[in-house]
């Protein structure tokens, strides 16, 4: 039985009398009439091969009376699932794509709309018009005046993700349940960004009155973002007033669906900044794991000794692996975040006394409840799970069908229904662009196309992150303990700066969790927010997190305007100076008629001489960034020239992979096998032999990698090498094996035997390896490792991301590692891939580059690997579906395909039905441009 998402639980009894009260009372509003004189479309040098696509779809908005239909009758607003069949259907249809059938799969991205097919004309001033498609609902956007242009763009977004802007200026606040109530889900959520991103309100407006100061740009920027607001905030007016407000307001509680009582507060500059700071640390922030990484060393120095021990952790660390695949294939070499031969500063924690600071203070009524009935609006460990997201496949001119680049790229941002993005193009004075958005960021496009060239990004997380040991003190004489409030600065005690947040809520109809409140509580130094405690040399400490784009979270809107402005951008290198501005880690990609180009972004801090990044830092003058000023959190940042960045290389993978040579990544998990390596084998197999890429092969080849097993094409051939070192005799284990080699011989994917059977072929393969992996893990790594060991590398690295976000294996810490979104799409970015392939290469003889330390599997003997082997194979070809697949609120046990489908999690009343599991970008753009200005 397949159940429904269900994020807002509307009471079954009552339904029927709230349609008639709604329907009497809430006006939807009617389509615009179109009107004559649509302004024309911008300069368009795509000819027509610029496409792009974005489910569910663009309408994000839906009325209390439409909410209850579609719960009752299934009936939906236009526009709220119409792009979510054709991404889907993909999957089935990729490998016979021709030209053709690309539109079948994605939206025409041109600039403008054709009159025919105009559905609707809305001009909210005399100086814009906002012109929706009959096909998608996208609004495009044309103004003849900068202010008109972006107060439409602002009014378009609050058409479109009104709720959801909503909703994530509280996230970014640390707000949410006062919000959206109290579910257990919402307040792990908000205590997670209270954690990584506090701040007050008079400090948001500083972060804006700084921006001010930064020139002409910055200033149009502030004027384009109160622009923008002015949009936001007459559309609130307007749908309160005329009763056509997503049905969500009454849900929860803000507005009376009877008598229209409440309101939707205008939203405001520092909203801007709060839904920046949203962005910045899901996707645009890195490092931070320190603390981890520094129990791993000793639990490895511990077990092995400190210079056996050293050495193992460095393995096992993969800073600077030889065999990593990189976005940077020529040669080049942009050393940063290395670690040393001899660190300096380094302040490793005591063994065992690492408290994570308490957040959550004077907690009343169902604060206390770890687990409620009602859902949350949002998955609340969407900011503490693993994030690995996007990917970029390019190809320069010279190895394409007509001599054009082609890209095929986007991001990965989850699925919500309505989507966190938004599709829109916008056209005035000084902007030219159409793609996606961040809901409530939406001033300027920020990844999509201008008029003769397109840009994408996928995240890059460099370190940019540091963990600092703060010695305590106290002010009063009194003995210092890990309790005090006080810290050293430079020869100073100091108290913390103490961040409060206080959130009480009540219950509503889409939340039913009894009222209660609490407050959250950061403490703040001038290294950073404390996130926990212990001591280091027996001495006192506070462990605190300092990011560098702290107290910056609204710095990059001059690079976004930048990419937006056809006058700032016009070839591969304006491109990168635009991408510079950006101060979150970003891996940039560019493509246009005549080039490709990459440019990785964010403000890298300059370290002291002999710091490693990858271990915690004693908090003393010597050990600070260069030139650092704690009150600004500014510091020295490496130059541009010393980022990572490539004009037409032949082609460029990225899908958070290792940058280039020398460019340490921040955490582990970048060795021999990552899910990059799916992209770059299938582009060098299209390039081989003088091989030509097109628009269809490059879809091809990123659809091929989105139906792949990682596990299965990268692991799974050593797995059984080993396994097939002698005979195999028993008769479950010879199933097994032949199973999963048919699985292999027919690529190993997790594709369904046909479109809409809802059951992959090869399915009992599939079912033994998800089993088999964290067993095999564990088996392998387990004995050498011991057991402090193994569970401190399971907190710093995860031994597995399934697509089903099941079958975890061990964790280790307070918040497991391992912990996982379901039906989150994104899989195998985290896992130790690279760790079994190394090692079994090792075991068969093989030539393995950057090896682990010392064997693992049997002790590095193949007769006892095997064994090892062999045992973990049939204990998971044992387990039952059932076992593997224990079912959820929306999906059967035992149902494999549901456990692993894709899921547009709802953030509002309306549902979307589920889609077969792909690895795939949300939003993504196939193009190639065939002119130039």
């Amino acid at each position: 039985m397949h159940r429904r998402p269900h994020a807002l639980r509307l009471p079954v009894a009552g339904l029927s009398a709230a349609l008639l009260i709604t329907a009497a009372l809430t006006t939807t509003p009617a389509p615009a009439t179109p009107v004559p004189g649509a302004p024309a479309a911008a300069g368009d040098y795509c000819g027509g091969r610029c496409l792009d696509i974005l489910p569910p779809g663009e309408n994000g908005n839906a009325t209390l009376a439409e909410i209850i239909l579609n719960r009752m009758f299934g009936s939906r607003p236009a526009h709220t699932d119409d792009q979510l069949g054709p991404y889907a259907a993909l999957a089935a249809g990729y490998p016979g794509l021709t030209e053709a059938q690309l539109r079948s799969f994605f939206n025409d991205a041109s600039f403008g709309v054709p009159a025919d097919q105009v559905a609707s004309t809305t001009r909210p001033r005399a100086d814009v018009a906002i012109v929706r498609d009959k096909a998608t609902g996208v609004p495009h956007i044309t103004g003849t005046t900068r202010y008109g242009t972006e107060f439409g763009a602002g009014y378009a977004a609050a058409q479109d993700r009104l709720w959801v802007m909503d909703l994530f200026r509280h996230v970014g606040r640390g707000e949410l349940s006062g919000f959206a109530g109290g579910a257990a889900a919402n307040r792990q959520l908000e205590q997670s960004f209270w954690q990584a991103a506090p701040y007050t309100e008079d400090e948001l407006q500083r972060q804006i009155d700084a921006i001010a100061g930064q020139g002409d740009r910055a200033k149009q920027a502030l004027n384009d973002a109160t622009a923008y607001l002015d949009g936001i905030n007459q559309y609130v007016k307007e749908a309160y007033d005329g009763r056509y407000f997503p049905g969500e307001y009454d849900l929860s509680g803000h507005i009376d669906p009877i008598t229209n009582q409440g309101s939707i507060a205008p939203f405001k500059l520092t909203d801007l900044v709060a839904l920046a700071s949203v962005v910045g640390a899901l996707f645009g922030s890195g490092g931070g794991g320190e603390l981890a990484s520094a129990q791993v060393k000793s639990a490895a120095e511990a077990r092995y000794g400190k210079e056996a021990g050293d050495a193992v952790w460095k393995s096992l660390r993969e800073a600077d692996d030889p065999e990593a695949v990189q976005t940077l294939h020529d040669g080049q070499s942009f050393p940063y975040a290395q670690a040393p031969d001899d660190p300096q500063g380094a302040a490793l924690p005591d063994p065992g006394s690492v408290v994570p600071e308490r957040l959550v203070y004077d907690a009343t009524g169902s604060a206390g409840q770890l687990t409620t009935p009602a859902g949350g609006v949002l998955p609340g460990n969407l900011l503490r799970g693993r994030h690995g997201m996007s990917n970029a496949l390019l190809v320069s001119g010279s190895h394409t069908d007509d001599g054009h680049p082609v890209a095929v790229f986007g991001p990965q941002t989850g699925y919500f229904a309505p989507q966190l993005l938004m599709l829109e193009e916008i056209q005035g004075p000084g902007i030219s662009a159409r793609g996606a958005a961040f809901a409530g960021l939406s001033f300027y496009v920020q990844l999509g196309r201008g008029q003769d060239y397109a840009w994408s990004a996928t995240s890059a997380g460099q370190d940019i992150t540091d963990t600092y040991a703060v010695p305590l003190c106290t002010t009063d004489g009194s003995p210092v303990t890990t309790a005090a409030n006080s810290y050293r600065w430079h020869g100073q005690c100091l108290p913390f700066d103490r961040l409060e947040r206080k959130n009480a809520w009540s219950p509503t109809t889409a939340d039913s969790t009894a009222a209660g409140s609490y407050t959250l509580v950061m403490y703040r130094s001038r290294y950073g927010l404390v996130t926990a405690r212990g001591t280091v040399g027996g001495a006192p400490v506070a462990f605190t997190s300092l990011r560098s784009s702290y107290r910056h979270e609204a710095d990059s809107i001059i690079g976004f305007q930048e990419l937006n402005d056809p006058g700032a951008v016009h070839d591969a290198a304006s491109f990168q100076r635009a991408a510079q501005d950006i101060n979150y880690t970003f891996n940039w990609f560019y493509a246009d008629s005549r080039d490709i180009a990459y440019y990785n972004s964010g403000a890298n801090p300059v370290r002291a001489p002999g710091v490693d990044p990858g271990l915690p830092v004693r908090a003393e003058p010597a050990y600070e960034w260069a030139d650092f000023d704690p009150v600004a959190n500014t510091a020295r940042y490496t130059p541009p020239a010393e980022h990572p960045q490539s004009v037409n290389q032949d082609y460029y993978i990225s899908w958070n992979n290792k940058q280039a040579a020398g460019y340490a990544p921040a955490g582990y998990g970048n060795g021999s096998v990552h899910r990059a390596n799916l992209l770059d084998d299938r582009v060098k197999a299209l390039l081989k032999n003088g091989g030509r890429a097109s628009r269809v092969s490059l879809t091809q080849a990123m659809e091929s990698a989105a139906l792949a097993d990682l596990r299965a094409e990268d692991v799974l051939p050593e797995l059984l090498r080993v396994i097939r070192s002698a005979p195999v005799t028993d008769p479950a284990a010879v199933t097994a094996v032949q199973q999963l080699e048919s699985w292999l011989a027919h690529g190993a994917q997790r594709r369904e035997t046909s479109a809409g059977s809802q059951t992959y072929a090869d399915a009992a393969a599939i079912r033994i390896m998800d089993a088999w992996w964290p067993l095999a893990a564990e088996g392998v790594m387990r004995p050498g490792l011991g057991d402090q060991l193994f569970a401190a590398l399971t907190g710093a690295l995860q031994i597995n991301e399934s697509p089903s976000g099941g079958q975890p294996g061990p964790g280790g810490g307070p918040v497991s590692a391992n912990e996982s979104i379901p039906h989150k799409g994104s899989a195998f970015q985290y896992g130790w891939w690279s760790y079994l392939d190394k090692d079994l290469r090792a075991v068969l003889g093989q030539p393995v580059a950057g090896p682990l330390a010392r064997p693992f599997c049997g002790g590095g003997d193949l007769a006892a690997c095997r064994s090892v082997l062999l045992d973990t194979l049939k204990r998971a070809a044992a387990q039952t579906p059932a076992q593997v697949y224990p079912g959820d609120a929306d999906c059967a046990a035992g149902n494999q395909w549901c456990a692993d489908t894709v899921i547009q999690r709802p953030l509002g009343g309306v549902t979307d039905a589920k889609t077969t599991w792909q690895n795939r970008p949300t939003y993504q753009q196939v193009v190639q441009f065939s002119a130039h200005r």
